[in-house]
């Protein structure tokens, strides 16, 4: 009997154990394997899901395919933020939950042909798919320089990085928007690079969104989730050589296109998941434009804070 009672306890005791160090199973969706969302691979290759109790699995999407997979609880997170917020203005039970990267990290990439980019009004420009952050940013550049994309481009969908590289190379496009190593890929190619976003405009680009279901019934996860992307920036920001191999493992890159990648575009990479105000007041302004919008959206139309600040709490980080 009492062999039996131990037994009892010991096999309680494991149950116990193993349902305290089961991590939650979230997926989680990129527009790209690049250097913009390599916040997610950093997560994944050095540990700091599986730190706050998180299985996550990392899943390429069109930005419209995961927003529909967002609202409907098809996949628990995206990365994918400025779409996330057009979706939150247009309705849909959807919010933001945290920054990543101060500015995009996507560039414009002509034929050899091209030295600025106002020369390339009346050209064809290749995006991955229409309402991603690639394309808006692509749309901002060309309206730096003078030029109306609806009126004076014509607009392809090409897909992934390889889609629109090749897209370039056969002459179907004259330019394309792409995020680092392509520029120095392109430029083996011969190809121009006539502008990088982040020298242009500060715009919130990659982050953390999620679902209002989410938010109400697993705010513990949220929180989580944001802590290990937040711990995933630290790391970026402070160890180039980890940052490079993680980078070389998720995404696939030989090290000379990581290094160059990781050069690029660290500096746009935060610290703290917080969103700028500024940057998300021009966020609000560039699709409340597209959509022909009637009235007024502010910050707590498109996000929420509250599992942000608790992170950064829990980190010690000062928030606003």
């Amino acid at each position: 009997m009492i062999v039996s009672y131990k037994c009892l306890c010991l096999l309680c005791a494991i149950l116990f154990a193993t349902q305290v160090n089961a991590a939650d199973k979230v997926r989680l969706s990129v527009s790209s394997i690049d250097a913009a969302f390599m916040t997610a691979g950093v997560a994944l290759k050095r540990g700091f899901f599986k730190e706050e109790g998180v299985d996550a699995e990392i899943i390429r999407m069109n930005a419209n395919v995961s927003i529909t997979a967002l609202a409907t609880g098809d996949i628990d997170y995206t990365m994918i933020f400025g779409s996330v917020v057009r979706a939150a203005m247009r309705g849909l039970p959807v919010r933001v939950v945290a920054s990543l990267l101060d500015s995009p990290t996507q560039m414009l990439i002509a034929r050899p042909e091209f030295k600025s980019v106002k020369e390339l009004k009346g050209k064809t420009l290749g995006v991955s798919s229409f309402g991603a952050t690639a394309d808006i940013s692509a749309r901002m550049m060309l309206r730096h320089f003078g030029i109306d994309p609806e009126k004076d481009m014509k607009i392809l969908a090409l897909g992934a990085d390889a889609g629109r590289f090749s897209g370039l190379k056969e002459g179907i496009v004259d330019v394309i928007v792409i995020s680092p190593p392509a520029d120095n890929e392109g430029r083996k190619l011969g190809f121009q690079v006539l502008a990088r976003s982040w020298e242009l405009f500060k715009f919130p680009f990659v982050g953390m969104g999620t679902n209002v279901k989410k938010l109400n019934d697993r705010p513990d996860e949220v929180k989580r989730v944001i802590k290990a992307v937040i711990k995933a920036n630290r790391y970026i920001r402070t160890n180039r050589e980890g940052t490079i191999q993680a980078l070389m493992d998720w995404g696939r890159r030989d090290r000379e296109n990581a290094a160059t990648a990781y050069d690029v575009v660290v500096r746009v990479f935060n610290n703290d998941g917080n969103i700028p105000e500024d940057g998300m007041a021009s966020v609000i302004e560039q699709a409340a434009k597209e959509m022909k919008a009637t009235r007024q959206f502010v910050l707590a139309d498109v996000a929420d804070l509250a599992p942000l600040r608790e992170a950064q709490r829990e980190l010690a980080t000062k928030g606003k």
